[in-house]
């Protein structure tokens, strides 16, 4: 079965930042958290260094309708640089507004609010955030008042 998915980079905060998604959600990981230390060794590629090894390599977590976030770990130890930015937002479509409501305060918890959840000229119940790891959030809910 096809599917689509959001994968995202965190500069050692996924973890964090999964557990929070999954408390505000209220899903389950699809499978264990599987961590750099996981990684067999390999004759052409150095071992995960040691301050590493319980990074996460890669997490699944369901949200809405079948929608998957996926994340790992991108230490600068492996080459990775991760800057946060606007190149990237999560849309939700809940389909009420109270699910609107309970999804954006959740999300919005220490993040900074970029547009209030308020009716628009679309017709849509539309708001925008960024939550407290960097990542964009948008809300389009067509369920009217």
């Amino acid at each position: 079965m096809s599917r689509v998915s959001t994968y995202l980079n965190f500069p050692r905060s996924t973890e964090a930042a999964f557990l929070f998604y999954k408390s505000v959600f209220g899903t389950d990981f699809a499978g264990p958290i599987m961590r750099f230390g996981d990684i067999p060794a390999q004759p052409d590629q150095p071992p995960a260094a040691e301050a590493d090894k319980n990074l996460v390599m890669h997490v699944e977590l369901p949200i809405l309708a079948g929608h998957v976030l996926m994340g790992t770990d991108a230490p600068e130890s492996m080459g990775f640089t991760v800057t946060s930015g606007n190149s990237m937002t999560i849309n939700l479509e809940p389909d009420t507004r109270a699910e609107t409501d309970r999804l954006f305060t959740a999300l919005a918890d220490g993040g900074k609010v970029e547009m209030p959840l308020a009716d628009m000229f679309w017709g849509d119940y539309f708001g925008s955030l960024e939550d407290r790891f960097g990542t964009r959030w948008m809300f389009n809910c067509g369920e009217k008042a």
